[in-house]
């Protein structure tokens, strides 16, 4: 759909007004926004934009969205308050997932200029060199462009890179799958790949660059080779992707960000626990400890496969670091049900846990069903859980002291100190020191500090391996 919703009027013309200078950024969200976000800025950079800050006074705005939580949602008029501090005369323009779901709520709020959807927002240059070619006596307007989301059937690739030691890399896109919570399939289409050839050539370019790791990401990235090459069929697989990766010189780390336990496969499982490139971490969503909310979820899994797959992983990786995506509060859900997740999470053997507060989303099935959980029941379960994350975590990183583990040291320099993780995400502190910056260094994990990071002797005098 494509119309115009009139905001007001302006004597002087965009080009006049902004010419081809300053573009700032905002990404709300998951980090495959981050990787779209820096794809679509380097188009800018390109079209002879200079990128700055988003906290410095720029002529155009971006806000990259995301509408998995209410939260996301409602930090989007606060993002946009933040540009108009920067610049009140500045182009404002919103993009991604809600930008997709909600185009006209978006341009209903003071300030954005330009919204658009799923497959738009990867054309935003043209976007906006239309509007900046218009006579000086053009109407300033709030556009909205946004495609029917089964349109969004081709791919885009992208990688991000937010500092100097990690690289985001996108492999996938969209989603098939019809959990009754979700709202991604809406936002950003049916799953679909990029190519073997182009995965691996975004590799070897973030790797030229000096970047030490690289996340693999994407809505279910298990899935991936779905759609590669415009159709449905499997050219590649999840497990080909991995041992192809795994080839490419010049890559010290390859971490897999997210994966859903069905896809997550015994010989991917095994691949990694003798790679010398990939981590043994794995981030798998459980959402749900109850067969019965997760048939209510339409989870394509059980809990039995759940323990199966975290069984899988520590028999042949003992020190690997699993994460868990858990909700609470979904309709239906008791204090039993509740409990029941409590008590799943509680003996296995996970080591930390990314909690979910249900919140209920437009045009899904769940936000029409039956025994609402209240609010406040939700925000109770939500700190139980994170409590029981704190505690996860801790015991884990107590299962590494004494350990020789390999840290990649990040660039910042918080409050006197440099932080890193180990290859199995055990996050890790020292007194700052510059030449540690993004190099990889033997260590023995020795205790755990007051705020719960480890600390660490060096081995061979500092020498990066």
């Amino acid at each position: 759909m494509e119309f115009v919703l009139t905001e007001e009027v302006t004597s002087h013309g965009f080009r006049n007004k902004f010419g081809k200078s300053k573009v700032a950024f905002y990404t709300l969200g998951c980090k495959l926004n981050f990787s779209e976000t820096s794809t679509i800025a380097r188009g800018f950079e390109n079209e002879g934009f200079r990128r700055v800050d988003f906290s410095e006074a720029s002529d155009i705005y971006v806000i990259n969205t995301c509408s998995v939580t209410e939260n996301a949602d409602k930090r989007f008029k606060t993002i946009v308050k933040q540009a108009q501090n920067g610049n009140p005369e500045a182009f404002i323009i919103a993009i991604g997932c809600y930008a997709q779901l909600k185009p006209e709520e978006l341009a209903d709020v003071h300030g954005v200029d330009l919204v658009l959807g799923a497959t738009e927002k990867f054309k935003i240059t043209h976007y906006l060199n239309d509007l900046l070619s218009r006579p000086s006596t053009a109407l300033r307007m709030t556009e909205i462009h946004s495609c029917e989301i089964e349109e969004a059937d081709f791919y885009v690739g992208s990688y991000a890179i937010g500092d100097r030691t990690r690289a985001f890399l996108k492999v996938q896109d969209g989603c098939d799958y019809k959990c009754t919570y979700c709202t991604i399939p809406l936002a950003r289409g049916i799953s679909r790949s990029d190519t073997l050839e182009n995965v691996l050539k975004n590799a070897v370019e973030i790797a030229s660059q000096g970047i030490k790791e690289i996340v693999l990401t994407g809505v279910n990235i298990g899935d991936y080779g779905k759609g590669e090459f415009g159709n449905k069929k499997h050219e590649h697989t999840f497990f080909g992707l991995v041992q192809a990766l795994d080839r490419v010189e010049g890559i010290h780390r390859l971490r897999i960000s997210s994966i859903e336990p069905n896809l997550l496969k015994n010989e991917t499982i095994d691949f990694v626990a003798q790679s010398q490139s990939f981590v043994p971490h794995f981030h798998i969503p459980l959402q749900s400890g109850s067969d019965k909310i997760l048939k209510l979820m339409r989870r394509r899994y059980l809990s039995n496969l759940y323990v199966d797959r975290v069984n899988r992983i520590k028999q042949v990786m003992p020190h690997a670091c699993i994460g868990v995506d858990v909700i609470v509060g979904f309709p239906e859900e008791t204090d039993e049900d509740f409990l029941e997740t409590y008590h799943f999470l509680n003996e296995l053997d996970i080591s930390y846990l990314h909690v979910f507060t249900y919140s209920e989303r437009d045009n899904t099935l769940a936000a029409e069903m039956d025994g609402v959980v209240p609010k406040n029941i939700r925000a109770k379960r939500s700190k139980m859980l994170r409590g029981l994350s704190a505690k996860k975590r801790r015991a884990f990183y107590e299962s590494q002291l004494g350990t020789v583990r390999t840290v990649l040291f990040e660039g910042e320099n918080k409050q006197g100190y440099i932080y890193g993780f180990t290859e199995n995400y055990v996050k890790v502190k020292a007194p700052w020191n510059p030449e540690l910056v993004n190099t990889l260094h033997e260590v023995e994990l020795t205790e755990i500090d007051e705020d719960g990071l480890v600390r660490f002797e060096f081995l061979k005098n500092m020498v990066e391996v």
